[in-house]
C-alpha cells in the first residue's frame, strides 16, 4: 500500500545523495599516514571529486558532501569548488574521529574548530554526519549549542528533536558496507550472504531502494565515498543518477540535499513524529 504524501510537491518519499570523506584525513586518524608527512594531493581530490562533480552536473542533481575539517587547511579550493557548484558542504569531524568515542567536551571543541575553518572559506555548515554513526555522550546538545540544524547518524526515519532535524543513514545504503568485514550482517540484509558484494549488486540494491521510496514513502540518504568511486565505477554512478532523475520526474520522489530536507522536516515536525529510530551500535560493532 502506498504511503500518503509527506514531502514537497506531493512526493511520497525523499532521497538525499551524499558523499563522505575527502583527502587523507581518515587515513591520518587511523595512523596509516603521519600527519606531518608532506604528500602529493590526494586522488580523492584530484581524480574522484572532479568526476563526481561532473556526473552530478550532467544529471542536474545537487548533493551533500560530508567532509572533514582538516580539508579546510589541506584542500580549501576543493571545498569552495564544491560549494560554488551548488552542493552542500557539511561536517564529518575534524579528521574523521569516531564521534561516539569523544566526550561531550571533545565533540564541542572538534565542532568549533571545524566551523571556524569552514567559515574562513565562506562556507557555513548546518549539519553533521558523525563518523562511526553514533552521536555519543554529547548527544544533540553539542549540535544545538553550536547552532547546527541537523544531524545524520546511523538509523532510519526522518524526524525532529528539540529543533534539530534527524536525517539518519542506513548501513545498507552505504557503499563501504559491501566490503568492510565488520558489516557482514548488513550484506546479509542486502543479498542474503555475508560475502562481499560486487558493485553491480550494490547498484541493483540502490535501484530497488529508489523504487521502494517512490512507492512506499519514507526518507533515505545514499552514502557514497570518493575513495570508492573506482570500485563503483563512473558508468554505474551515471546509471544510478539517471534512475534518481526518472523517479523524481514521476513526482513520487523528492530529491534534495540534506540541508533542504532538514529545513522541510523542521518546518513540518508533525508529519514526521515517531518515525525515527537511531542505531545504538557503530559500524565496528555490528558483527559479520
Amino acid at each position: 500500500m502506498s504511503a500518503e504524501p509527506n514531502w514537497p510537491d506531493g512526493a511520497r518519499g525523499a532521497l538525499s545523495l551524499s558523499f563522505d570523506n575527502l583527502g587523507e584525513a581518515a587515513e591520518i586518524e587511523l595512523g596509516a599516514i603521519d600527519a606531518d608527512t608532506e604528500l602529493d594531493p590526494h586522488p580523492t581530490v584530484t581524480e574522484a571529486l572532479p568526476a563526481l562533480l561532473g556526473a552530478l552536473e550532467a544529471a542536474g542533481l545537487k548533493a551533500t558532501f560530508f567532509v572533514e575539517g582538516l580539508n579546510t587547511e589541506r584542500y580549501p579550493e576543493a571545498l569552495t569548488g564544491i560549494a560554488a557548484a551548488g552542493h552542500e558542504v557539511a561536517y564529518h569531524a575534524w579528521r574523521h574521529e569516531q564521534w561516539g568515542d569523544l566526550s561531550a567536551e571533545e565533540q564541542a571543541h572538534n565542532l568549533k574548530r571545524g566551523l571556524i575553518g569552514f567559515r574562513a572559506l565562506g562556507i557555513e555548515p548546518t549539519g553533521l554526519r558523525p563518523p562511526g554513526g553514533l552521536l555519543g555522550p554529547g548527544g544533540l546538545d553539542v549540535l544545538r549549542e553550536a547552532g547546527l540544524r541537523y544531524c545524520s547518524p546511523a538509523g532510519e526515519g526522518a524526524g525532529e528533536d528539540g529543533g534539530i532535524a534527524l536525517l539518519p543513514f542506513q548501513w545498507r545504503h552505504l557503499d563501504a558496507s559491501c566490503v568492510l568485514p565488520p558489516l557482514g550482517t548488513v550484506r546479509e540484509q542486502i543479498a542474503g550472504s555475508a560475502e562481499p558484494l560486487d558493485p553491480g549488486a550494490f547498484l541493483a540494491h540502490l535501484e530497488s531502494e529508489v523504487e521502494r521510496l517512490a512507492r512506499d514513502g519514507g526518507y533515505a540518504t545514499f552514502v557514497l565515498h570518493p575513495f570508492m568511486l573506482a570500485w563503483f565505477g563512473e558508468d554505474r554512478l551515471a546509471e544510478l543518477l539517471d534512475l534518481v532523475i526518472a523517479a523524481s520526474a514521476g513526482g513520487d520522489l523528492w530529491v534534495a540535499p540534506c540541508a533542504a530536507a532538514a529545513e522541510y522536516v523542521l518546518a513540518n515536525p508533525e508529519r514526521f513524529r515517531g518515525q525515527t529510530a537511531l542505531d545504538s551500535t557503530s559500524w565496528a560493532s555490528r558483527g559479520g
